[in-house]
């Protein structure tokens, strides 16, 4: 390094608040006479190290390093323990076959928003010997490493915080970011396998997706959720940066009580690739379980509901493969797998399903009266007047909601509707279906008061068209099947199923439905044999109900929801019928 040349001192307190200050680090000086003095522990001071001081320090921790002289290296630290273990975990997790670092002279001190392990002067845990807040000198270098398998290096550019110690030496101030810029607290840097990505993303027949509205911005996730691994002689390697393991100790970085668990928002959710050391072979196109057919089918029925935002999801019963899933605007929220309101009367199929593990017959008297309370709030349902002599039949069919709800006080419990939906639906389970989604919720309430609501999909339940529509599902194959978009994927099972005397007659109730109850009023009709329920969901903030519809068809469920659509038939129900109406062609 030219010493002649102009130099310049980065004064980085702001930095030293991020890391939360200096520790007083009881590194012993001297040599090794054995008296008092060469026991003096050295520590942080207030004052920065001079420009050529900086300097000089910075190249000795880099030569050491770039020979392997780990223990040295580790020595020209303010904590030589946690560096010496990081520098050997690099050495032993990477295997370099050699590591070319050069110094670069002084360099501009972190943005605001730097990680908090940046490599400005940081604190471990005590404040400064002297009281008040050390200032340090940010140098910066350029790192070549080698690797025996490949003759391209990695180069990278790194910078170093230095410090002035109480003996009137330099010294590398230590955070997991010296040995690379991205690598934090609770992080560890090492060579894994690498498996190529697919180059492109189709349907289940090979068909080409890029031209779905609903699809074009979540491919690139849908690639990342096919299943890692396969043949080891088709893998690649690359040097990664991973989150720790829960409990994980030393290592290249060093856990904190401030470090982030992968997802929590602080940390990295999964593993960052710096370099390719060996190229995987490459792979097939990703096939997801999307049919082409049905796709656009989805797409046009979303976008032609009058600029209201809308969304439907199509399932196979037999596999749990999602065939179709479109929202709009296609450039919100996918409403089809995040949306999260109440699924109004569609939920009594589930409802029905409780009622009759209770007992309750489709012939049992469910008498459907005008209005009934619930909370203090008068419900009254969309026919008009009383309807003493309705049995369960004629409830679901004309979905009747004080039926349900009268009925559902006198046999079911709290945790009734709640138990069943997770048990025999899957609804609670935590599903992975290749894309985030918004898992059906339906709270356990601690009255029949509160959950007299959950009986007819309204009170604190929420659910989108991706849970509405396995439910449909589950009700035409008799078996939950959890959702996926990719195959291979793996599908959470649920505790049980109905008995075969319940599924058959809540299968009669929902193609009883079609034939003379409110989803007769679809247009166009349904296909002959199918069965449904609508749904009209009640919303605080919007003067106008949301259209609610679940059905199956054939080998096919779909469900679908219309943001200010008004009654199930009027608005979801015809979407739906046209998603089934295109069918399952395998």
């Amino acid at each position: 390094m030219n010493k002649g040349a102009k130099t310049g001192v980065a004064v980085i307190a702001a930095a030293v608040l991020l890391g939360g200050g200096y520790g007083a680090y009881a590194l012993v000086s001297g040599g090794d006479s054995g008296g008092e003095a060469a026991k003096k522990p050295r520590t942080v001071v207030a004052e920065p190290p001079s420009a050529e001081l900086a300097a000089s320090g910075a190249q000795a921790f880099l030569d050491a390093w770039a020979k392997g002289d780990l223990f040295t290296a580790a020595k020209l630290t303010d904590d030589p323990d946690k560096a010496q273990a990081a520098l050997q975990a690099f050495q032993d997790d990477v295997k370099p076959s050699a590591v070319h670092l050069t110094a670069g002279g002084p360099a501009a001190a972190p943005a605001a928003t730097a990680s908090k392990s940046a490599s400005a002067p940081a604190s471990a845990s005590a404040p400064a010997a002297a009281g008040t807040a050390p200032t340090g000198v940010l140098e910066s270098f350029k790192a070549s490493v080698e690797f025996a398998e490949t003759g391209s290096p990695w180069n990278y550019d790194g910078v170093l915080g230095v410090v002035k110690m109480s003996d009137g030496t330099a010294a590398v101030h230590w955070v997991p970011n010296v040995i690379h810029p991205k690598l934090d607290a609770g992080e560890t840097i090492s060579v894994k396998p690498l498996y190529a990505a697919p180059a492109a993303v189709t349907d289940r027949k090979g068909k080409a997706l890029g031209s779905y509205p609903s699809l074009t911005g979540l491919l690139n996730q849908l690639k990342s959720a096919a299943p890692q691994g396969g043949d080891p002689a088709d893998a690649g390697s690359g040097v990664v940066i991973s989150a720790a393991a829960a409990g994980a100790t030393g290592g290249a970085a060093s856990p904190s009580p401030s470090s982030s668990a992968p997802g929590s928002g602080g940390g990295k959710a999964a593993d960052v690739k710096l370099f390719t050391v060996k190229e995987p072979k490459p792979v097939p196109n990703l096939k997801l379980t999307i049919d082409a057919d049905l796709q656009q089918a989805a797409e046009q029925e979303v976008a032609a509901q009058g600029g209201k935002p809308a969304s439907l999801v199509a399932i196979e019963p037999s596999s749990g493969n999602i065939l179709a899933y479109a929202f709009s605007p296609s450039t919100g929220q996918n409403r089809a797998f995040s949306g999260a309101t109440a699924p109004g009367s569609t939920m009594k199929v589930l409802t029905a399903a409780a009622l009759m593990e209770a007992g309750v017959t489709p012939t049992t008297s469910m008498p459907c009266p005008e209005t009934t309370m619930v909370t203090g709030k008068s419900i009254s349902n969309d026919e008009p007047g009383a309807h003493p002599e309705y049995t369960l039949t004629d409830a679901f069919t004309h979905s009747c909601n004080t039926s349900f709800i009268e009925k559902g006080k006198d046999v079911l419990k709290p945790d009734s509707l709640p138990s069943l939906a997770k048990d025999v639906f899957g609804l609670g389970l935590v599903w992975k279906t290749g894309l985030s989604n918004f898992d059906t919720d339906i709270p356990v309430e601690g009255n029949m008061a509160g959950a007299a609501s959950e009986f007819i999909g309204q009170g604190k339940v929420r659910a989108n068209p991706l849970g509405m529509a396995s439910v449909a599902a589950t009700v035409q194959s008799g078996v939950f099947r959890q959702p996926i978009l990719v195959p291979g994927m793996e599908q959470k099972k649920a505790a049980r199923t109905l008995s075969p005397e319940v599924l058959g007659n809540l299968q009669s109730l929902m193609v009883q439905t079609v034939r003379s109850g409110t989803a007769s009023e679809v247009r166009p009709a349904l296909p002959a044999g199918s069965g449904a329920k609508t749904g009209t969901a009640e919303v605080d903030s919007s003067p106008d109900a949301n259209s609610w519809f679940t059905a199956y068809s054939g080998n096919l469920a779909v469900a679908a929801e219309v943001q200010g659509g008004g009654h199930g038939s009027a608005a979801a129900g015809p979407a739906v019928s046209k998603v089934l109406r295109v069918g399952n062609k395998g």
